[in-house]
């Protein structure tokens, strides 16, 4: 018998979200398998995202939950969507369902925000660049894995090109070091900040740099993205880590990255000082 594919996260949310409304009603799964005439271990697994979920099936507990957030309901029933398959999809099983998770949040986000202090955001990112942070791993990564794994962070960037349900703006806070950090060398990172320059020129990519002389910043040390969902209630935080990103959307979370993104939307220049510095460090290479 053929084994179930792990879940997405976006399974996983569409899950999550499905128990929250039930717990917020007191409902057990009990009264919701009863609903769907179902038993209750089947329930079980569509709010842990192991099993899919109809569209029907959703207003049917959205309804009897007394949920009558209309847009969000329909978000719901856009996230159950299974014919909406994503290029994303050709690696699965040939690179981290992490890296496809990600794509995926970035495809599916109506804004994206991120802050980085090490690394240029990966929407922005030069294969020469993309690929030498990819050979620095340790234990080292097979080349033909590194090749795939540059190829698949490259075709990410085709969100911002998006156009269809509307254009993905993107708001990219980047520490001055991570523009420094000399990534597959001089005439490489050259190259790399260039293009940085050029891609903020784009109408739905703000680049804002915080400069070294800002002294101490809320979440040094780590890489944030805060995508907007398509309802408030959908936003989610991705995080890197050496191990793979992580995933929060508990509101306390949320709450918590959205004060980091406004700091950094205070405390950095705006996008042409960001850029005449971007210049600058680029002619120093």
């Amino acid at each position: 018998m053929p084994t179930r594919p792990a879940p997405t996260e976006r399974q996983k949310r569409l899950g999550a979200e499905l128990r929250r409304m039930r717990l917020a009603t007191g409902q057990t799964t009990e009264y919701a398998a009863g609903l769907l005439g179902l038993d209750r271990t089947k329930v079980s697994n569509m709010e842990s995202g192991v099993r899919a979920i109809s569209p029907e099936r959703i207003r049917i507990l959205a309804s009897n939950y007394d949920c009558a957030d209309e847009a969000y309901v329909d978000a719901l029933v856009a996230m159950a969507d299974v014919r909406k398959r994503g290029w994303w999809q050709q690696y699965r099983g040939t690179l981290p369902q992490g890296l496809l998770d990600v794509a995926e949040l970035e495809w599916f986000a109506t804004r994206l925000r991120s802050y980085q202090t090490v690394h240029i955001p990966g929407l922005l990112q030069l294969g020469a660049y993309a690929r030498a942070i990819f050979s620095a791993a340790l234990p080292p990564l097979p080349k033909s894995e590194v090749e795939l794994r540059v190829v698949q962070r490259l075709r990410r960037q085709q969100v911002l090109d998006r156009t269809e349900p509307e254009p993905v703006g993107h708001v990219a806070y980047i520490h001055e070091w991570a523009l420094r950090m000399q990534f597959g060398g001089r005439r490489a990172m050259r190259e790399q900040l260039l293009h940085v320059c050029e891609a903020s020129e784009r109408h739905n990519v703000d680049v804002q740099v915080l400069p070294v002389e800002a002294g101490a910043f809320p979440g040094a040390g780590h890489a944030v993205l805060y995508a907007d969902g398509a309802v408030p209630q959908l936003d989610t935080v991705q995080l890197d880590s050496s191990h793979g990103g992580e995933f929060t959307h508990s509101e306390a979370q949320l709450a918590k990255y959205r004060s980091h993104m406004e700091w950094w939307h205070a405390h950095t220049l705006n996008p042409q000082d960001s850029r005449n510095l971007i210049h600058s460090i680029a002619r120093q290479l």
